[in-house]
């Protein structure tokens, strides 16, 4: 995806929030809205989140192995919703 804008901030991942219930981290937007960014995303090398409510983008700095736990959960959460357990 080929973005214009520049970023308005950089942002290690440990500094987003991570939802695991949407697969989806979150970073605070100064519109009060939140940057977001998935996780499938992100394992296939997107870095850049975006806020739904402004034009405002940010680069999230990460290497790949950084998201290792967080596609487990994320697959350890459709293995249970396909088997029914919760």
């Amino acid at each position: 995806m080929a973005y214009i804008l520049e970023d308005y901030d950089e942002v290690d991942i440990e500094q987003m929030e991570y939802s695991k219930g949407k697969g989806i981290f979150t970073y605070p937007c100064p519109c009060g809205d939140r940057f977001e960014i998935s996780i499938e995303e992100l394992l296939n090398g997107e870095e850049i989140a975006t806020c739904p409510s402004c034009s405002l983008i940010i680069k999230v700095n990460y290497l790949p192995e950084d998201l290792d736990k967080y596609a487990l959960i994320q697959e350890e959460i459709s293995v249970q919703s396909i088997s029914g357990y919760n």
